[in-house]
């Protein structure tokens, strides 16, 4: 099989409001936008990915042809290693590694899960809030969300100040899997700049959070600060979580090296691709480390997660839903929205990574 053309599409949906993600400084949210991908074979297989992206896109449709056409798609640590050239001088490549595996998965007539020798399962969902809201916003969003089926919420904070806010919902939620996201790792600095805490800055939110009784509190230091996060994982007591954005395999597997987390988070579309996703997953899996990826790019994004997922036996799965950001936005560009059902969410069933397009939506 040989890959014979690859095609980009920029897309864009306006959402119903805007919000303010905490890792975008000062610049709400009113549009989800994102780079479509299709990779074709000679074999008339087409593989899908898809990234985040800016206003007015991201072109490199031209430096993936230069790179793929004419490779065999299931040779997938060769292109890797030729998507390790465009990572030196442009955007991170690792979500082109999904396409390869939805066409194989296409070719061998399997979900991608079972390519990797795994089976169906249900993975329970955390429902993924995006910005900091007040006490009171975020016990009537959990109340929602128990009613939805979820049993776990994470909120975000960006100062001290804001573990009231975790306190009152603890308050009034004593049983609930309660997750921190401080969004310390890294920053789109479109307009504003983040809040960075220092090492002592953050062990006191990490002391404070103790009895709170928290699953895990999420990036509270930039990412590259691998023995930062150590020292504080051996100074707490509350589970501390990242690797979401960290670029590529190598800078993932010096947090398992340092020691430096007890929740690895690497997204498949960001950080590793699905092989080495899975791979880390494993060396995660011996050192008691759980593998709990981000998911909070796309559909495309959503599905490939919950392939590697599936395979790495992950205890949770990210669901983001902060409207007027929703599922139904999140999944705009495919004919089916990724739904949880009772607060769990299976991967999709179906050949390759499962996910048809929409074609009126690419058209448009």
């Amino acid at each position: 099989m040989e890959i014979t053309g690859v095609d980009q599409y920029h897309l864009a949906r306006n959402l119903d409001g805007s919000f303010d993600p905490t890792w975008v400084p000062g610049y709400p949210q009113s549009r989800h936008e994102l780079e479509l991908f299709e990779i074709e074979t000679d074999a008339g297989i087409t593989g899908v990915t898809a990234s985040p992206s800016f206003p007015g896109g991201i072109d490199y449709g031209d430096t993936l042809r230069l790179l793929l056409l004419g490779e065999n798609p299931h040779d997938v640590s060769r292109i890797r290693r030729k998507l390790a050239s465009l990572d030196l001088l442009g955007p991170r490549p690792w979500h082109v590694e999904v396409a390869l595996w939805d066409i194989i998965g296409k070719d061998a007539g399997k979900p991608i899960y079972e390519v990797l020798g795994a089976m169906s399962r249900e993975i329970r969902c955390y429902a993924s809030t995006g910005e900091v809201k007040s006490a009171e916003e975020r016990i009537e969003y959990v109340e929602d969300r128990l009613a939805d089926g979820f049993e776990a919420v994470k909120l975000r904070i960006t100062s001290r100040e804001d573990i009231e806010i975790v306190r009152r919902v603890r308050e009034a939620f004593p049983d609930l899997t309660l997750m921190v996201d401080a969004n310390k790792g890294w920053a789109v600095r479109a307009v504003g700049e983040e809040e960075r805490w220092s090492f002592a800055e953050a062990l006191a939110v990490a002391r404070d959070l103790e009895p709170l009784d928290i699953a895990w509190l999420e990036e509270p230091l930039p990412r590259h600060d691998y023995r930062g996060y150590a020292r504080l994982r051996e100074r707490t007591d509350v589970p501390i979580a990242g690797g979401e954005f960290n670029d590529g395999p190598h800078e993932v597997r010096e947090l398992l090296r340092h020691g430096a987390v007890d929740v690895l988070q690497p997204d498949a579309m960001l950080a590793t691709g699905i092989q080495e996703g899975v791979n880390i997953a494993a060396s995660a899996r011996e050192r008691g480390v759980r593998f709990v990826p981000h998911t909070w790019t796309n559909g495309v994004g959503l599905a490939a997660n919950l392939h590697s997922m599936t395979a790495a036996r992950s205890p949770w799965c990210e669901f983001p839903i902060e409207p007027p950001w929703t599922a139904e936005v999140r999944d705009f560009p495919l004919t089916e929205t990724i739904a949880a059902e009772n607060g769990a969410v299976e991967a999709p069933s179906e050949p390759g990574l499962g996910v048809e397009i929409d074609r009126s939506v690419v058209g448009r």
